[in-house]
């Protein structure tokens, strides 16, 4: 990779419900919530249209890794969208344990958002939990 391009890395925290995605920003050091996209018949056109408006050239995907509960079934829904976004589009993908990222993202939210309503958002959840997959990522990669 050639780290002087002006392209961005984005996260995606995948649910059944919703996706969340977070962003780098061009330099690659810092990772910030972006949004949060139903998971609908919309999801791939919608991801791919953000990968090329905002010139995306990695996609990190957080995977689960609990070994208390049975996670094929979300890994295989994960491997799907995989295939179906490189079916549509180029990329290069990078698979993410995201082990703890909720718990901490809820934290964050709890430290950083004031109102209790706006705490309660699941979205907001999500797209939070993207960014801390991505400054994981990013902290083992390019620091």
């Amino acid at each position: 990779m050639n780290f002087v391009d002006d392209f961005r890395i984005m996260a995606v925290d995948y649910g059944l419900k919703r996706v969340g995605l977070a962003l780098s920003d061009p330099l690659k050091k810092f990772a910030y919530p972006f949004k949060t996209l139903i998971n609908d018949n919309n999801l791939l056109n919608n991801v791919v249209k953000i990968i090329i408006d905002l010139n995306v050239k990695v996609l990190i995907i957080g995977t689960p890794n609990d070994e208390k509960f049975n996670n094929n079934f979300i890994q295989n829904k994960i491997d799907k969208f995989k295939s179906d976004l490189l079916s549509i589009i180029e990329i290069e993908f990078v698979l993410w344990d995201e082990s703890f990222s909720s718990k901490i993202a809820q934290q964050k939210i709890l430290e950083s958002v004031t109102k209790k309503k706006s705490r309660l958002n699941k979205a907001l959840l999500d797209m939070h939990s993207a960014a801390i997959i991505l400054s994981e990522y990013l902290e083992q990669n390019f620091t």
